[in-house]
């Protein structure tokens, strides 16, 4: 029988990357989830019971345990980039963490990668970067063998940055930002996928591994890149970081008046704190070319999701060509 991997957090943005990877491999995969029902898209990845998502609350032992019964391999991609309900940095990204890794101990499964971040730091004053932190240790302590990834700034075709503000140019003359000046070293999620899958099959060495692409930028010319790919002339403010503590006051309390209706997940006091930081791969760290993977340049990618954006679409090309034709 084929061997089976359990990915919790499978369907997420990273995570159905890795799912494509092992199926292609040959290996089965379970995707645990909380919504089967929204996970239903990954069993096109592999031909009939091979990839199956079954339901599973990262809070609960049980729950845990029975997803990953029988797996060879585990890996964990569950993260939040904002607090929702009961759904809190320390629950997930520290105590979920630990407690996979404690389960995957006690069954003595022998392979784990743990998807986290650069940037995760037990001192931080971020809650985000110090619970990935807190996360890596207990991963660490129960799985000392473990393969923990630390990517950058993720883009591909559904990623929440480059789409959201792509989305907002079509409506806005203005692009505001925060951090304009920080600098980031976006890695291309299946890289990142790849990275995981050699941990997965042991071609991965155990330890920590800084994922980034092959160019850093700033926020603010990141923002450029994008608009110049998507043909679109946007004003970038870069918001002082005072203001954007206003702003984000202004989103919170709004999420509270509204009895959570409004979520808030377009600027927190906690996201202000990492933009004010670097987010780069640190010198002498492990790294995608450790794996010997070769990172992929935003270029290579941005254009095959971004050309939505342009005015006409996929049909932009096509109008610039039959402006360009001479009349007569």
């Amino acid at each position: 029988m084929s061997r089976l991997v359990t990915i919790y957090g499978g369907s997420g943005f990273i995570g159905r990357y890795i799912a494509r990877r092992m199926s292609r491999r040959g290996w089965r995969v379970r995707v645990a989830v909380r919504n089967t029902n929204d996970a239903g898209f990954v069993r096109t990845y592999g031909v009939v019971g091979q990839v199956v998502p079954v339901f599973c609350n990262i809070l609960d032992d049980t729950s845990v345990a029975a997803a990953m019964h029988d797996s060879d391999a585990v890996v964990n991609c569950v993260g939040i980039l904002s607090e929702w309900r009961s759904n809190r940095f320390d629950a997930i990204q520290a105590e979920g963490a630990g407690r996979i890794a404690r389960i995957a101990a006690e069954q003595g499964i022998p392979r784990m990668v743990h998807v986290s971040a650069i940037g995760a730091d037990p001192e931080s004053r971020s809650d985000y970067a110090r619970t990935k932190a807190m996360g890596e240790e207990a991963v660490l302590r129960h799985m000392p063998d473990a393969v923990i990834l630390r990517p950058s700034l993720v883009f591909g075709p559904e990623d929440r940055l480059f789409n959201r503000f792509a989305a907002m140019s079509r409506l806005s003359p203005v692009l505001p930002i925060a951090g304009g000046k920080s600098r980031f070293q976006p890695v291309y999620v299946d890289d990142v996928a790849a990275a995981a899958e050699k941990g997965v099959i042991g071609d991965a060495g155990a330890g920590i591994y800084e994922l980034g692409g092959p160019e850093v930028a700033t926020f603010r010319e990141l923002m450029e890149r994008m608009l110049t790919i998507i043909r679109r002339r946007r004003m970038i403010v870069n918001l002082p970081f005072w203001l954007g503590r206003v702003i984000a006051a202004g989103f919170s309390v709004l999420q509270w008046v509204s009895f959570g209706l409004f979520r808030n997940d377009t600027l927190t006091f906690d996201q202000l704190r990492n933009l004010a930081r670097d987010n780069v791969v640190g010198e002498g760290s492990n790294s995608l070319r450790t794996l010997g993977i070769r990172p992929t340049p935003m270029q290579a990618v941005l254009p095959e999701y971004l050309w939505r954006f342009r005015r006409g679409g996929q049909y932009a090309d096509l109008h610039a060509s039959t402006r360009d034709q001479p009349s007569g």
